[in-house]
């Protein structure tokens, strides 16, 4: 990740109701949610919480993916991983390397098991 993608991650979590529902896709992990169900929770008319994930999306920070008429949105970890690398890659002295473990430890992509809880049943 370079500068530039990384002031676009920035500039799209630094809005009050983006970063709210970027946390909110993080909890849902990989299985992510259908945007209706996004808008219900978030309490946004469908147009504005297009526009919020299409900044999300640009940024890099979540993916979208059609499954029969829905759209699912869910958290991009390669994106969050790249911007958390870039932040971090001068930590430990310069050798980013060794900051890897810990992305790895806070980034897995197998976290449905633990998210889903938190997001619950999308059916």
């Amino acid at each position: 990740m370079d500068e530039t993608d990384a002031l676009d991650a920035l500039a799209a979590l630094s809005q009050e109701s983006r970063l709210r529902l970027f946390r909110l896709l993080v909890t849902c992990g990989p299985d992510g949610l259908p945007a209706g169900e996004i808008a219900r929770r978030m309490d946004v008319p469908h147009n504005t919480l297009s526009s919020q994930l299409g900044q999300l999306s640009r940024a890099g920070l979540t993916r979208a993916r059609r499954e029969g008429r829905s759209v699912i949105y869910a958290p991009d970890f390669d994106g969050i991983r790249a911007l958390l690398g870039f932040l971090m890659k001068d930590c430990c002295g310069g050798p980013a390397e060794q900051c890897n473990a810990l992305l790895d430890r806070f980034l897995r992509p197998d976290c449905t098991t633990h998210c889903q809880p938190a997001c619950g049943d999308r059916s």
